[in-house]
């Protein structure tokens, strides 16, 4: 089994979030669905961007069940990269396939300069894991052999390939969420992301006490959200993902100021609710590339 180390490189984006996991506090990242959603992340002082695909598929209108392609996927995350200057982490779903799309993927994200690409151990096509459906997954075998795959296609030592076991999510115990876990280390995995639907953060913690691994674990406290960022840290977590708060605060924000402007016949009533043309402008550069001459 591998440990995170600090990169030796310099440079990459990759070998940056390689030294975020190594150092002493809690590395947080937040999802984003375009360029101008990561730009906020960055803004708002976090130190990394989940490129998620929930926020990627419901910005396409479409339900997060394996619809939306590679292609759409890639061509979003490559834009919040380009617009910001920290590392980007690539929701993947479950790789888009078996191992040789894993090996694609990664090959295809790792020339984008993405920094990290985290796959699930659910069957293709997956439904979301707060969905209220059945959860499939793979066996553990098969999706060990696709982190296998992911790693032999990587070029870059500094690029992440993040495991993320959905036992939890799919009833399943503790105790088959580390042995899938660990298999995926032992594949080549280098961190496990562990996912739970619970109101409580009870059982990530519990799977963490256990964990018997130097390789750092990922938490995403969508709903166990009372958790604090230094109880997952102590617990041995290291990265923390707010996976959809971005879209969710824009979606209440859009609802209330349209609902409040259709029911007014003039743009002035909602003018407090909303930023100026000039906070816009600022975020899209505009202000270095227009000046307004003397």
């Amino acid at each position: 089994m591998h440990e995170i180390q600090p990169s030796q490189a310099s440079g990459s984006k990759a070998a940056r979030l390689r030294e975020l996991l190594a150092g002493p506090s809690v590395v947080r990242a937040v999802g984003a669905h375009n360029g101008l959603t990561a730009k906020l992340v960055q803004r708002a002082g976090f130190e990394a961007v989940w490129a998620s695909s929930f926020e990627i598929s419901a910005s396409h209108g479409l339900p997060d069940a394996s619809l939306v392609t590679m292609t759409q996927y890639l061509d979003a995350t490559t834009t919040m990269d380009a617009t910001t200057d920290i590392p980007v982490i690539a929701d993947c779903d479950t790789g888009f396939g078996g191992p040789l799309n894993v090996a694609y993927t990664m090959r295809c994200y790792e020339r984008a300069g993405i920094a990290a690409l985290c796959i699930e151990d659910k069957l293709f096509p997956k439904m979301n894991s707060f969905a209220d459906t059945g959860q499939d997954l793979l066996p553990t075998e098969e999706f060990a052999l696709k982190i296998k795959n992911g790693k032999e296609a990587q070029t870059d030592p500094d690029t992440l390939l993040i495991a993320r076991t959905e036992a939890l999510i799919a009833g399943m115990e503790v105790s088959e969420a580390l042995d899938r876990a660990h298999a995926y280390v032992t594949a080549g995995a280098d961190a496990v992301l562990v996912h739970s639907k619970s109101r409580r953060p009870a059982e990530v913690l519990e799977f963490a006490s256990r964990w018997d691994s130097n390789i750092p674990l990922v938490a995403v406290p969508t709903t166990y959200s009372t958790v604090t960022e230094t109880e997952l840290y102590d617990a041995g977590f290291r990265l923390v993902i707010y996976a959809n708060h971005g879209l969710r605060a824009a979606v209440k924000g859009v609802q209330d100021v349209l609902g409040e402007l259709s029911g007014t016949d003039r743009a002035q009533a909602v003018e407090e609710r909303i930023v100026p043309m000039a906070d816009v402008f600022a975020l899209q550069g505009m202000r270095s590339a227009f000046r307004t001459k003397p």
